[in-house]
């Protein structure tokens, strides 16, 4: 982890909600309520979940589709981040993409873990949004 992705989030006893991630966010937090948006409105079936890990020692937001996770959201130092996880088989449809090639080489190298690979975006400038949006059409893609 960079010095820069210090967890924000790092009180047990103070439970995320909308006004505290827009005081941490701050204009970035757009960006979040733009993903939440199009995720609710395109997936309904989704469901919001934050949850405090003490091996972490941070609360992280997960968005969850039944009882799969879709993605993992920390807040970091200026921004936050969006992590996938896909199983071997999505290898195709992340190919096929639109994703960045950097990102797919990111994939189709990245550290496994058992049979599945992880994808980070760091919310970083207006272009993110299109790249979590491709990852999410990817993984209600994936059986």
């Amino acid at each position: 982890m960079a010095l820069s992705d210090k967890p924000i989030l790092s009180d047990p006893m103070i439970t995320p909600d909308h006004a505290l991630l827009k005081t941490i966010l701050g204009d970035k937090m757009g960006w979040w309520d733009t993903i939440m948006d199009h995720t609710i409105a395109n997936y309904p079936s989704v469901t919001p979940v934050w949850k405090y890990y003490n091996d972490g020692k941070q609360w992280l937001f997960r968005l969850m589709k039944k009882k799969d996770t879709l993605f993992w959201t920390s807040l970091v130092e200026d921004t936050f981040r969006i992590t996938f996880y896909f199983p071997d088989r999505a290898e195709q449809l992340i190919e096929a993409s639109n994703l960045p090639a950097r990102m797919k080489e990111e994939f189709v190298n990245g550290r496994r873990y058992g049979r599945i690979r992880g994808l980070t975006v760091r919310m970083e400038s207006e272009e993110d949004l299109d790249k979590v949006r491709e990852l999410i059409g990817i993984k209600f893609q994936v059986k």
